[in-house]
C-alpha cells in the first residue's frame, strides 16, 4: 500500500510537470497536482495532521483566505459592474446556482441514505458559491471568462446569506446549522480577503507595480493552497474515505454531473449564447469545496460533514479538465476560429 501510494505520488507529479508543456494536455496539470497531494496525504497522513505543534486543519481558513486574497486581487469595479451589462445572464447563473446544487445534494444525500453528518456535508458543498478554479476551466473551455469571473464574485458575495439559509433549509433537519457563526465566518473567509485583494490590487496599480508577474505569481500560490487544503481534508477524512468514502465518491460524481448538465440546459433553456451556457454550466457545476471544508470543520464541528468536501474538490478539477478539454476542440459559434480567448483570470 505504501509503495503504491509512493509511487502515484511521483507519478503524478511527474504528469503534472510534463503536460504543463503540452498545448493540449496542459489543462490537467492542475488536476495531476491534486492527485498527487491526495495520493500523498493517504500514503502518509501525518504530514498533513500536525503543522508547528498545531493541528493542520487549523490553517484551512488562512489558507482559504489567501486563495480569496488571491482572487481579490484580479477582479476590479468592472467585474461588479458587468451586473448591469449582462443582467440576464448573472441572473440565470445565480438562480441555477443556489437552487439546482443545493437541491441536487439534499436529493442525492437522501436517495444514498447517508448518516445525517455526511448528508449535511453533501448539501453544503451544494450550498457554496462557485470554485476560483472555474475562472480557469472556463478560460480552457472557451467559455465566456469575464461572465464566469462576475459570476464567482457574485455568488461569493451572497453566500454570507444563501449558503446559511439553504443550509438552514435543506440540512436542519440532520444537524444544528448555526445560522450566524456560518454567516460571520462565511464573511472572515470570502468577503474579508477579497476586499484586500481589491484594495491591494488598486494601490499596486496607483503605483504603476502592477504587472503579469502579479496574476502568475499568485495564482500559483492560490493553486497550491488549494493543494495543501485537498491534502488536510483527505488526510484529515482518510479512514472514512476508505470505509464510506466510495459510496460518496459516487455521490460527488453524480453531485458534480447534474450541476454541469443541469447548468448548461438551463442556460439553453433560457436562450443564452454556447459561451454563456458553457460559463454557467462551469459555474454552478463547481463548487468552493475548501470554503465547505473549512465550515463543516471549524463552524459544524464535524469531520464527517467535511468528507464530501474532500472528494468533490479533487473530483470536480478532474471532471473540470476533461470537460474543458473536450469543448476547447468545439469553437463555439459565437467565436470565430481562430479567435484567441482573453483571459482576465
Amino acid at each position: 500500500m505504501v509503495i503504491v501510494g509512493i509511487g502515484l505520488t511521483i507519478a503524478f507529479a511527474i504528469c503534472a510537470l510534463l503536460v504543463t508543456r503540452s498545448e493540449n494536455w496542459h489543462p490537467f496539470a492542475f488536476s495531476f497536482w491534486v492527485l498527487s497531494f491526495v495520493a500523498m496525504a493517504m500514503t502518509y497522513p501525518f504530514l498533513f495532521k500536525q503543522w508547528g505543534g498545531s493541528p493542520a486543519s487549523s490553517y484551512i481558513p488562512f489558507l482559504i483566505q489567501v486563495i480569496m486574497f488571491g482572487m481579490g486581487t484580479t477582479l476590479t469595479m468592472g467585474d461588479f459592474a458587468r451586473v448591469l451589462v449582462m443582467p440576464k445572464s448573472i441572473l440565470i447563473g445565480m438562480v441555477l446556482q443556489f437552487s439546482v446544487m443545493p437541491l441536487a445534494g439534499w436529493m442525492i444525500a437522501h436517495a444514498f441514505f447517508f448518516p445525517p453528518e455526511v448528508a449535511a456535508g453533501v448539501i453544503l458543498i451544494g450550498a457554496c458559491p462557485g470554485g476560483v478554479a472555474s475562472n480557469v476551466i472556463t478560460y480552457l473551455a472557451r467559455g465566456d471568462v469575464a461572465l464566469s469571473v462576475t459570476m464567482t464574485a457574485c455568488s461569493t458575495l451572497m453566500a454570507p446569506i444563501m449558503t446559511p439559509l439553504m443550509m438552514f433549509l435543506l440540512a436542519g433537519n440532520d444537524v444544528p446549522v448555526p445560522f450566524m457563526d456560518m454567516l460571520i465566518s462565511i464573511i472572515n473567509l470570502t468577503i474579508a480577503p477579497i476586499a484586500l485583494g481589491l484594495v491591494a490590487s488598486y494601490l499596486l496599480e496607483w503605483m504603476k507595480a502592477r504587472g503579469p508577474w502579479l496574476e502568475t505569481y499568485l495564482s500559483a500560490i492560490s493553486m497550491l493552497a488549494i493543494c495543501f487544503v485537498i491534502g488536510i481534508i483527505v488526510a484529515q477524512s482518510r479512514d472514512d474515505i476508505l470505509s464510506i468514502g466510495p459510496l460518496v465518491a459516487v455521490a460527488a460524481m453524480l453531485h458534480n454531473g447534474i450541476g454541469y448538465l443541469l447548468g448548461y440546459y438551463g442556460a439553453r433553456v433560457c436562450k443564452l449564447d454556447e459561451t454563456a451556457c458553457r460559463t454557467i454550466a462551469i459555474e454552478v457545476g463547481m463548487q468552493n469545496g475548501g470554503l465547505a471544508t473549512s465550515l463543516a470543520t471549524n463552524v459544524l464541528k464535524s469531520p464527517q460533514a467535511a468528507l464530501a468536501g474532500a472528494i468533490f474538490g479533487p473530483w470536480m478539477n478532474i471532471s473540470g479538465s476533461i470537460l474543458a478539454s473536450w469543448w476547447r476542440q468545439r469553437v463555439p459559434q459565437s467565436q470565430e476560429p481562430n479567435q484567441e480567448i482573453q483571459s482576465t483570470v
